[in-house]
C-alpha cells in the first residue's frame, strides 16, 4: 500500500467505465459545444469526434505507462522511478491540474442552475452545497463514489434518449452542411477544446486504474471505451445542436445545452424539458465534484506524507471553493478561463505527463524490475 491510497479498495471495469463517462460528460454538453461552435460553426461534431479519437490514444498510453506495475498509480510509479521528491512534484502537478479543472466544472454547475432556476439565490449557496456532497461521498471513499457513477450513468442514458425524442420533430440536416467548411487544420485545432474534458478521465485513470480489478490486462481497453463512450454520448448533443438550433444560435449560449432543452417537446402533456434535464445531470455534475475533491485529497497526503487523504479533505474543499467562487463570480472571466486560460493548463498536463512518464519507464526499466 502506497501513502495516502486507501488499502484493498477495487472498482469492476464497468464502474471505471462509468467514472469517465460521468466526468466528462455534463462539461462536454454543457459548455464545451457553444466554445467548439464558436471556434468551427457546424463541423462542432466534427471536431468532437476528432478530439475523441485523440483522447483514446492518450488512455492508451497512460495503460501502457502503469501495465508492467499496474499495481502502482502515476505518483507512485513517480517514487520508484526517481525518488520521493519527483514524487511529491507529480501530486503537485496533478493537484494543480484537478483544481484548475474544478473551475470548469463550477462555470458548469452554478451557471445551469443560477442563470435558469435560481437567479436571485446567493453565489456561494451553489458552491458550498455542492462541497458539502462532494465531501460526503470523499469521505465514503472510492468506491461509493464509483457506484454512484453506475447510477449518473444511467441517468445520461436516460437524458440523451429524451433529448433525442424531444428533438427528433425539428431536426434539421441541412444545418450541419457544408461539412469541412473551415478545413482539416482549424476542426483539428477547434478539437482540443474537448480535449480538455477527456484530460479529466486521463487523470482519473493515473490516480485509479490501480485499483480497478485486472488492470494490467483490461484497464487499456476499459479505459478507451471510456473514452469512445463518452465521445460518442457527447456527439448525439453536437450534432442535434448543430441540427435544431444552427451552430450559430449554439455559439451565442455559455450553457448551449439548456437552449436545445428548451426546445425539445416531449409529448401533449410534457412539453418543457429542462426541469427533467436538470434532474437526469445531477448525480453525473456531483460526481465531477467529488471525484476533484478525492483527487486533491490524495495529491495533497502524498504531497504531506499522510497515510490516508480523509484529513486532507476539508483544506481541499477550502481551496476548491474559494478558487470556484472566483471563477463563476464574473460571467467575462468565466469565459475567458474557459476559452483561453483552463486548455493551456488541460493539454499540457494531458498529454505531456503520460508521455513523459512513459519515457522515464522505458529508460528506466531495469530499476523498475530490480524494484
Amino acid at each position: 500500500m502506497t501513502k495516502g491510497q486507501p488499502a484493498k479498495v477495487h472498482i469492476s471495469n464497468g464502474m471505471f467505465i462509468a467514472m469517465m463517462v460521468n466526468l466528462i460528460f455534463v462539461k462536454a454538453i454543457g459548455v464545451t459545444q457553444g466554445v467548439i461552435a464558436r471556434s468551427i460553426g457546424q463541423d462542432m461534431w466534427f471536431a468532437t469526434l476528432m478530439g475523441t479519437l485523440q483522447g483514446i490514444a492518450m488512455m492508451y498510453i497512460t495503460y501502457a505507462v502503469l501495465r508492467v506495475t499496474p499495481h502502482l498509480d502515476f505518483i507512485a510509479l513517480s517514487e520508484r522511478l526517481l525518488g520521493k521528491w519527483f514524487a511529491k512534484l507529480i501530486a503537485l502537478v496533478i493537484l494543480l491540474f484537478f483544481l484548475a479543472g474544478f473551475g470548469p466544472i463550477m462555470i458548469t454547475f452554478v451557471y445551469h442552475l443560477k442563470d435558469y432556476f435560481l437567479p436571485e439565490a446567493p453565489l456561494y449557496l451553489f458552491i458550498v452545497a455542492s462541497l458539502l456532497v462532494g465531501m460526503i461521498g470523499c469521505f465514503y471513499g472510492l468506491e461509493v463514489m464509483a457506484r454512484l457513477a453506475l447510477v449518473g450513468l444511467v441517468f445520461i442514458f436516460l437524458l440523451n434518449a429524451l433529448i433525442i425524442i424531444g428533438s427528433t420533430s425539428e431536426f434539421d440536416i441541412r444545418n450541419l452542411l457544408p461539412v469541412m467548411e473551415y478545413g482539416f487544420p482549424r476542426t483539428f485545432i477547434a478539437s482540443l477544446n474537448f480535449d480538455t474534458d477527456w484530460a479529466l478521465a486521463t487523470m482519473l485513470a493515473a490516480i485509479v486504474m490501480p485499483m480497478v480489478k485486472n488492470a494490467d490486462k483490461g484497464g487499456g481497453k476499459f479505459g478507451m471505451i471510456g473514452i469512445g463512450a463518452s465521445g460518442m454520448l457527447t456527439m448525439i448533443w453536437s450534432i442535434l445542436e448543430g441540427a435544431v438550433l444552427s451552430a450559430e444560435v449554439t455559439s451565442q449560449y455559455t450553457i448551449s445545452c439548456m437552449k436545445l432543452a428548451r426546445n425539445a417537446h416531449i409529448g401533449n402533456f410534457l412539453q418543457r424539458y429542462e426541469m427533467i434535464m436538470i434532474a437526469l445531470y445531477s448525480i453525473p455534475i456531483l460526481f465531477e465534484v467529488m471525484f476533484c475533491i478525492y483527487a486533491t485529497s490524495i495529491c495533497a497526503s502524498r504531497i504531506f506524507g499522510l497515510a490516508n487523504n480523509r484529513a486532507m479533505i476539508l483544506p481541499v474543499c477550502v481551496m476548491l471553493g474559494a478558487f470556484g467562487y472566483w471563477i463563476v463570480d464574473d460571467h467575462f472571466r468565466a469565459i475567458d478561463y474557459l476559452e483561453n486560460d483552463w486548455p493551456l493548463i488541460a493539454l499540457p498536463v494531458a498529454f505531456g505527463l503520460p508521455l513523459l512518464l512513459l519515457l522515464l519507464r522505458v529508460l528506466m526499466g531495469k530499476k523498475l524490475k530490480k524494484a
